[in-house]
């Protein structure tokens, strides 16, 4: 049987106490706690003991090369020789400290877009909250309101003003969405920053004052020309490139409308309708490249399809 749906979207899982209260602390009193660990990133890539994972967290003592250190939580279970509870830092590094970290046999700096489905929850969970809060801080060093510098606090989970005014990391909602007909076919479309034979399903960001399914409703019109009813919500997932959660949804077309899409020509180049079979045939003949298994893209395209269209016939 298969896992219900939102256990199966890879980002969202986790094995961390994210320890609000811990942040207070600072990250040296975190740092000198017996076990505890430090996840290296560099360049929105994390340190790894393969290519293909574990994550390589390492002693503190002796790191170098940091530009700046974030509080990530405590182990909610055990880790190699770290006990749970311990607490986990991650540091971003400059060039010459990445590139040292590198020459260590074994090591790799990984993507968790390309490999987070191949992470284990812990890993999972810390690669995605990691990056999220970097790319923050990435964008955060001046205030939006003054324009003056920002101090970081409360270990990397606060930017202050000189003013007191306080700025706390940002998430943007997006939703994404499994259009069906009537025919239960799903549509799909190509964007225009991809390779022509890559689809996917429509998405968008939610606008101010807009609600979850009043995004779905205008998003797919915007980019199809098809107007969908009973958006039906699936879960979520972040998406740390740079700074989404991602909503998922179904959606069917509204009965008496076209179902002759339109891409917008700018954003979305093709959109086509694709049977089950279809889907299936046009993926062996490597006519079509779906989601990678990271993304609730591909999540939403398997609950639809009953199964993983790569391994053939659907299960349902």
């Amino acid at each position: 049987m298969r896992a219900p749906f939102p256990e199966r979207l890879v980002l969202s899982r986790h094995a961390i106490d994210r320890d609000h209260l811990g942040r207070a602390a600072g990250i040296p009193a975190l740092l000198a706690e017996p076990g505890a660990v430090v996840l290296a990133l560099h360049d929105g890539l994390a340190l790894a003991e393969t290519a293909h994972g574990p994550l390589a967290l390492l002693d503190p003592a002796g790191a170098d090369g940091i530009e700046l250190v974030l509080y990530l939580g405590r182990l909610a279970e055990p880790r190699g020789s770290s006990p749970a509870g311990a607490p986990v830092v991650a540091a971003i590094l400059d060039d010459a400290a990445a590139e040292s970290l590198v020459r260590e046999p074994g090591t790799e700096w990984i993507d968790l877009r390309r490999l987070g489905h191949e992470l284990d929850p812990i890993d999972a969970g810390l690669f995605t909250s990691a990056l999220a809060l970097a790319n923050w801080h990435r964008v955060a060093g001046f205030s939006p309101r003054s324009g003056i510098a920002t101090a970081v606090e409360q270990s990397g989970w606060v930017r202050r003003e000189e003013s007191g005014t306080e700025h706390f990391p940002r998430t943007d909602p997006a939703i994404i969405v499994g259009v069906l007909d009537e025919e239960d076919r799903i549509l799909l479309g190509s964007n225009a920053m991809w390779e022509s034979r890559r689809f996917s399903l429509l998405a968008g960001f939610v606008e101010p004052g807009e609600s979850l399914e009043a995004a779905v409703v205008r998003e797919v019109h915007e980019e199809s020309g098809i107007r969908v009813t009973a958006p039906h919500y699936l879960g979520s997932q972040p998406w740390p490139f740079p700074a989404s959660l991602m909503l998922g949804f179904t959606a069917r077309v509204a009965p008496g409308t076209t179902t002759e899409p339109t891409p917008d020509g700018e954003e979305i180049l093709d959109l086509r309708w694709f049977s089950r079979e279809e889907l299936r045939a046009a993926v062996a003949a490597d006519d079509v490249i779906l989601p990678g298994p990271t993304s609730i893209a591909r999540a939403i395209i398997e609950e639809w399809y009953g199964g993983d269209p790569d391994a053939g016939a659907p299960s349902r």
